[in-house]
């Protein structure tokens, strides 16, 4: 079951590892900060699940799912570091499908997700491909295949994983710290150089002209980018 979900949280960190997460199981994710956003987003997107932090700016979380349930069936997973019953009882009164309190483990969050959506079916009946695609690159994380215009492509563990964020977001930049991060458990030796040397590695496989890539960019001074939305 692949998804498109949304995460509200204003804590860039927390944010950040989420998206990851939801990348790993094979989601894509859309992440906004504030409650205005989060509203505009998922009148914008249409998401299948929205991940809500309570504490939100701008407009709570409170606020946010109070305006979902006036006319919305967007299943609704509530975050924050406020565990008292009142608090438990009002998010869910509003309509939330679960809530998870602060702090939580990654793994445990991905299992609440897959529950809702599972109970909801929202994913199910829209989003069948878990595959993600863009410029000409299909990455399936669920089967760890990668392909370029239709062919295979062979990656390493670490490869695979910047290779799946670059996918999940293209036209993003992601610094070298940024995507050193999506190779720790596989590289454990990697360091902020030893990036440069996995994107050397791709671009001499998913690109015509490794020397002149028109994929995997380099925004210098910042780190990389895969360039280009198509399919």
């Amino acid at each position: 079951m692949c998804a498109h979900v949304l995460v509200a949280e204003d804590d860039a960190m927390q944010a950040e590892l989420i998206r990851r997460s939801l990348l790993a199981e094979g989601h894509t994710a859309t992440v906004v900060h504030d409650g205005s956003a989060a509203l505009d987003a998922v009148r914008r997107d249409r998401p299948d699940l929205v991940v809500l932090d309570l504490m939100l700016p701008v407009i709570d979380g409170f606020g946010v799912c109070r305006v979902l349930r006036r006319g919305d069936d967007i299943p609704v997973l509530m975050l924050t570091a406020r565990a008292t019953e009142d608090d438990v009882l009002l998010g869910l009164e509003l309509g939330a499908d679960d809530y998870m309190t602060k702090p939580y483990s990654p793994r445990e969050l991905m299992a609440r997700i897959r529950t809702v959506l599972r109970r909801s079916g929202s994913a199910a009946g829209r989003r069948e491909d878990p595959v993600l695609r863009a410029a000409g690159i299909a990455v399936d994380p669920a089967r760890h295949e990668v392909r370029c215009e239709g062919e295979p492509v062979d990656c390493t563990p670490a490869e695979f994983q910047i290779l799946l964020a670059l996918v999940g977001e293209p036209e993003r930049v992601f610094s070298r710290r940024q995507l050193l991060q999506y190779t720790r458990g596989y590289d454990r030796a990697s360091t902020e150089r030893a990036v440069d040397v996995h994107i050397m590695n791709l671009r001499r496989k998913i690109e015509t002209d490794p020397r002149r890539p028109a994929r995997l960019l380099t925004v210098f001074g910042v780190g990389y980018k895969l360039s280009g939305t198509r399919p």
